[in-house]
């Protein structure tokens, strides 16, 4: 594998929106010539910028009524419990990247790694052990494996917006091999393993590069490659590219022909558990139309799991106008409770029982809050970290082994980070999304053992607006994760759970603690925009993460009553996290957390920063009398000109292009 001199980058992002999962970031590189105007998003009649930083405030939903229990018992029992999941990886809650954006999110090539981005999976790392990504889409079905040096200023992803649109739905996508040496040396920092897709725009024959390829430069931690993205859509306008009456038998064809193509090429150097079927979202197939056709009993040694996509809702009415309008301050109370998770997990019960009798491992390839970007104030609020904790536990505690959910551009809502837009690069930072603190909280819950199960404890009655699971590891109790959806700053809303452990379900005797440690997920309300914090700490605002948390942390410690009757209590809104070992904790907390702070600058010309403070008070005006020149490097004056000039009238410096950018340096 080619490693070189790996320079992570601090790079920017294009505008991006997308059709169903199709993204066209406006400045992308484009082939061939041409120019090319992708559809723009109309979140809000009031706001035209980019969906990522949409300033779209809902109105929490008021406190129930009748109002929550504030007070019950959680009996948790030594040996086990019934109804226990598999046990699950630490990496189960990972992201999905639309290939389109891939650059705009990793990096700008091998050699040139966004270093917000190596961050972000270095906290997941830091708690997991390791971290998992698919990058894909419907981007991937038409991806075209290029050489370098082909696609313009030396670019390894691009789109051809001169041709027309392809039957998946996008315009043509090229890339060429540097975007898997770039995958290669993100996963030497931060253990990241992969997923791709095999191009299915066409089966006679199928374009295997990819597989080839990513086998040969990623190595081991490339885990498995997509068969097709959403088959049930195929011969659904605009992805017109099978026959009408396409259905579960023939794609089951098809990957019967992806299978004896595979296995006849001398290039692909592992041939078993390669490829995940079938991909399907809830829209013309069910699963079981699928597992019908025996396509799992017919290529199980080819296939390396199960997979389906979900998004509850769809916006693509507001950005493509199809489909029905959505009422969204009306459509947001349906994310802030337990049944929200629960509803969508009844259509896939069945299927990950059927993967685990097969021995295969049932994955969410792809969800969000909403498909086509997302919701403004659903999709970037406070409610949509609760709602994808939530919808992640009820995933593991019914045996899915892993959820992706999908990152998209700068016209997307739902992002779990996005970098600032390519002119806003060199003096604004990556916004980060309040999926990521979900993310965060997962990676602790389940921790690096590989050993976790979970479990639902249908606590407190049941209540829909306070959900909570227990985490097992070896038949003891070392974790709860407790929910409170509800908004109410009065703190009559907050509740009290009693928490003890012992005896009961397995017959086995059992101590609680004498004390144990509460980390919490707070913001003010489920419709709060930003500076969520985690432990105390936090990402900030829009535009302010280079991917590292930031304050100080806050652990609570909560002391056992004589009876060993220990007392959380969970503020509305909020998630608790309550490790009841001391292993347990120490596991997830790292004292020194990995990071990769920027060091080198690729640009070194009009790299000035001037603080804020001292601009807000200046009008541009003082200190340029009898003075005549430009601020060009290399121009006459310039340089002279510089050295007298204000605050003010140095940030057109600033503006005019400082593209600061760092080497890894990897320091605790």
């Amino acid at each position: 594998m080619r490693r070189g001199s790996i320079i992570p980058l601090v790079v920017c992002a294009a505008l991006a929106n997308g059709q169903y999962t199709v993204y066209q970031p406006l400045n992308q590189q484009i082939i061939f010539g041409g120019v090319g105007t992708p559809t723009a998003a109309g979140p809000a009649a009031t706001y035209t910028g980019a969906a990522a930083y949409d300033p779209t405030v809902l109105n929490p939903p008021p406190p129930p009524n009748p109002p929550i229990p504030t007070q019950f018992p959680i009996q948790l029992y030594t040996g086990g419990m019934w109804n226990l999941s598999k046990p699950q990886s630490g990496a189960f809650f990972g992201f999905s990247i639309e290939m389109s954006v891939a650059t705009q999110i990793l990096g700008k090539n091998s050699s040139l790694i966004n270093v917000p981005f190596l961050n972000l999976l270095a906290n997941i790392k830091e708690r997991a052990g390791w971290v998992q990504v698919r990058v894909g889409g419907n981007t991937q079905e038409n991806a075209e494996l290029v050489p370098a040096g082909v696609l313009p200023n030396n670019s390894i992803l691009a789109k051809d917006y001169s041709s027309t649109f392809t039957a998946t739905g996008s315009h043509p996508l090229a890339y060429t091999t540097d975007l898997l040496y770039m995958m290669a040396n993100i996963s030497d920092f931060t253990n990241t393993h992969w997923y791709l897709g095999v191009p299915f725009f066409n089966t006679t024959p199928f374009s295997l590069e990819i597989v080839e390829q990513a086998q040969a430069i990623i190595g081991d931690r490339m885990l498995g490659f997509q068969a097709g993205n959403e088959p049930d859509l195929y011969a659904v306008p605009p992805r017109t590219n099978r026959p009408v009456g396409y259905a579960p038998a023939d794609y089951a064809g098809e990957i019967g022909l992806l299978v004896q193509q595979t296995n006849s090429d001398d290039l692909i150097t592992q041939r078993q558990n390669l490829f995940l079927v079938p991909s399907i979202s809830p829209n013309s197939w069910t699963p079981e139309q699928v597992w019908d056709t025996g396509i799992v009993e017919s290529y199980n040694s080819s296939i390396y799991g199960l997979s389906v996509e979900r998004y509850p809702y769809t916006n693509c009415n507001a950005v493509y106008k199809s489909g029905t309008p959505v009422d969204i301050q009306a459509t947001f109370p349906s994310y802030l409770n337990h049944g929200a998770a629960t509803g969508l997990i009844q259509g896939y019960i069945n299927s990950s029982n059927f993967a685990m009798a097969n021995n295969k491992p049932m994955i969410m390839f792809e969800t969000n809050t909403a498909s086509c970007s997302g919701f403004p104030g659903i999709s970037d609020s406070f409610g949509a970290a609760l709602w994808s904790l939530d919808w992640a536990f009820t995933m593991a505690y019914n045996n899915f082994s892993l959820a992706l959910f999908h990152t998209g551009g700068q016209n997307s809502y739902y992002n779990p980070f996005t970098p600032p837009p390519t002119n806003q690069s060199t003096y604004r930072q990556w916004t980060i999304g309040p999926v990521y603190y979900a993310a965060l909280v997962m990676a602790e819950a389940l921790g690096p053992s590989n050993a976790s199960q979970v479990v639902d404890l249908n606590m407190n009655s049941g209540n829909t607006f306070t959900p909570g699971y227990a985490i097992y590891e070896n038949g003891s109790p070392t974790k709860l994760v407790l929910f409170n959806f509800v908004t109410d700053n009065s703190t009559a809303s907050d509740y009290t759970a009693s928490i003890s452990i012992g005896g009961g379900q397995t017959g086995q005797p059992g101590a609680s603690p004498s004390q144990v440690k509460v980390k919490y997920l707070r913001a003010e309300s489920v419709s709060q925009k930003g500076n969520f914090t985690w432990a105390g700490q936090t990402l900030g605002q829009h535009f302010e993460s280079d991917g590292r948390l930031t304050g100080d942390v806050d652990v609570q410690t909560v002391t056992c009553d004589g009876n060993n009757v220990c007392a959380v209590t969970v503020p509305a809104p909020s998630v608790a996290l309550v490790f009841l070992t001391d292993d347990s904790y120490s596991a997830v907390t790292p004292s020194d957390t990995l990071t990769f702070p920027t060091s080198v600058q690729t640009r070194t010309v009009n790299t000035i920063y001037i603080d804020p403070s001292a601009i807000k008070t200046s009008n541009g005006h003082w200190g340029m009398e009898d003075h005549v020149g430009a601020t060009s490097f290399g121009h006459v004056n310039a340089a002279s000109l510089r050295r007298s000039m204000p605050g003010a009238v140095l940030l057109i410096a600033l503006a005019a292009g400082a593209f600061v950018a760092g080497r890894a340096l990897m320091t605790r």
